[in-house]
Parts: C-alpha cells; sequence; structure tokens
C-alpha cells in the first residue's frame, strides 16, 4: 500500500466547500471521482483543512492510499486530464505511511483580497471582494497586530459540529503574521498560523472591517479575544475573497 501526497489548486466558486456531500459539487468528492477511474479504488482523500464554499487555493494538501503501481508522474497527467480545469494537481509524490495532510500539519498560511477600485475587473472578481466603503486602513492593520501570538479564538469561530469526534478540543492557536498590505486597487489581509478553526479568517476579517468603519477601535481586538463569545465579534466575511496560500510541514 502506497500513501500519496496531492498539491492542489482550485477555483472554490461552483463548489459547496471541500467536505464531501451527498447532493453537491465538493472538491473532495471530485477528487475522489478522479481516483476511483484511474485506480478502480474507493477511497476519501484527506486534506490539510475543509475550506468553505466558494474559498479558493494555492496549495492544498491531500494524502490517500492506493494499491495501485501507476507512477506518479503519470498520476499527475492522468488526474488533470480527469478533473475539471477548476481542480488542478500541481504535485503527486510518494510518503511515508505516517504522513496525514491534516495531522502532520504544523502551519497555514491565508489571504484574503479585497478589491478597493470603482469598478471591479471581470477577470479578478471571482477572487475578490469587492467593496469600495471608505476604510480607515491603517487601523485595520494596527487591529490585525493585535491577534498576532499565542489567543484564545472562541470569539471569531462559528461552531463545527464535525470537531470534537476524535481528538481533544482546543480553540487555542498561535498568529505568526497578521497584517493588511496595499498593492494597487487590492487590500490585502495577510494571516500565518499553527492553524484556523472554523470560519475563523473570515470571522476575523468582518470584525477588522468594523474597525475599518470605525465601529469599534484597534484596542479592542483583545477585548474581543479575551471575552471568548462569538457574539462580541464582526459578521462572516464574503468566502470569495479567502485562499488558502500554503500549507507547512
Amino acid at each position: 500500500m502506497r500513501n500519496l501526497k496531492l498539491v492542489l489548486a482550485y477555483d472554490g466558486t461552483e463548489f459547496a466547500g471541500w467536505q464531501i456531500q451527498p447532493d453537491a459539487a465538493t472538491i473532495q468528492g471530485t477528487l475522489a471521482q478522479a481516483i476511483e477511474k484511474l485506480t478502480n479504488e474507493r477511497v476519501l482523500p484527506q486534506g490539510s483543512g475543509r475550506t468553505d464554499a466558494g474559498v479558493h487555493a494555492l496549495s492544498q494538501v491531500a494524502t490517500f492510499p492506493t494499491d495501485s503501481s501507476i507512477p506518479t508522474e503519470n498520476f499527475l497527467k492522468a488526474l488533470n486530464s480527469t478533473l475539471p480545469s477548476s481542480i488542478r494537481v500541481l504535485e503527486v509524490n510518494e510518503v511515508a505511511a505516517a504522513f496525514h495532510a491534516r495531522k502532520s500539519a504544523i502551519g497555514k498560511s491565508y489571504r484574503y483580497r479585497m478589491y478597493r477600485g470603482t469598478v471591479c475587473p471581470p477577470f479578478v472578481a471571482r477572487y475578490t471582494r469587492h467593496n469600495r466603503y471608505p476604510f480607515a486602513e491603517k487601523a485595520m492593520d494596527e487591529a490585525a497586530s493585535q491577534v498576532v501570538g499565542k489567543h484564545d479564538f472562541t470569539s471569531f469561530a462559528a461552531v463545527d459540529p464535525e470537531r470534537g469526534r476524535d481528538e481533544e478540543v482546543s480553540n487555542v492557536r498561535t498568529i505568526s503574521t497578521s497584517k493588511w498590505e496595499r498593492d494597487g486597487d487590492e487590500f490585502v489581509y495577510t494571516v500565518q498560523g499553527s492553524g484556523f478553526l472554523h470560519h475563523m479568517v473570515r470571522n476575523l476579517v468582518g470584525t477588522f472591517l468594523l474597525v475599518g468603519k470605525r465601529t469599534i477601535e484597534p484596542e479592542e481586538i483583545n477585548r474581543i479575544l479575551q471575552a471568548r463569545s462569538r457574539s462580541t465579534a464582526g459578521a462572516t466575511a464574503p468566502a470569495s475573497g479567502l485562499c488558502l496560500v500554503s500549507v507547512d510541514y
């Protein structure tokens, strides 16, 4: 039995997220179908995390076991010829049996893009959130810096019914990078950390938008963290601007 590691990029617009669902197109389900067509094996590839409906990925990682002897370079070509163009396999590697896409991960990086220009070009519209509302951008960056370090992020976590089934639950995470930067007409949030809770990045962005509107001040982020209550943070930002950039091992 071989353990194969895939690195994937995908446009999540037309998918109901990563996790397989009975009556919806998902990344995991579509990938499983492509693998079965190639190997005649029914496997459920395990991802580094479950991206939400409409969320994109530049470098998602998945692993699955196989008895197939197909060389990895042929696996890559065959999967890409079977998968829709919105999902691309960038790498296929054979890894140790103990390696697991999610359990072996030690960090992730996400990016949230907001388009600030008057008219959002059609070729970026699927990957950004168009918002022309006047924001205090420096205040948003100041607020973002408040979450760097080790914190309990309960206030920024959506309820996830899948959690706690097979592992101890903790909402403590360590964030190493959290910043907003201007890139032309885009205002981009970059966050890197040891891991992320359900909707955590989108809830952080939604809260930073409140800072941008001056509804709350940057220093109130610490109060929200300490409250450990979802009701104290901002609304969940739309999925389209969010992208999983990388996974660290």
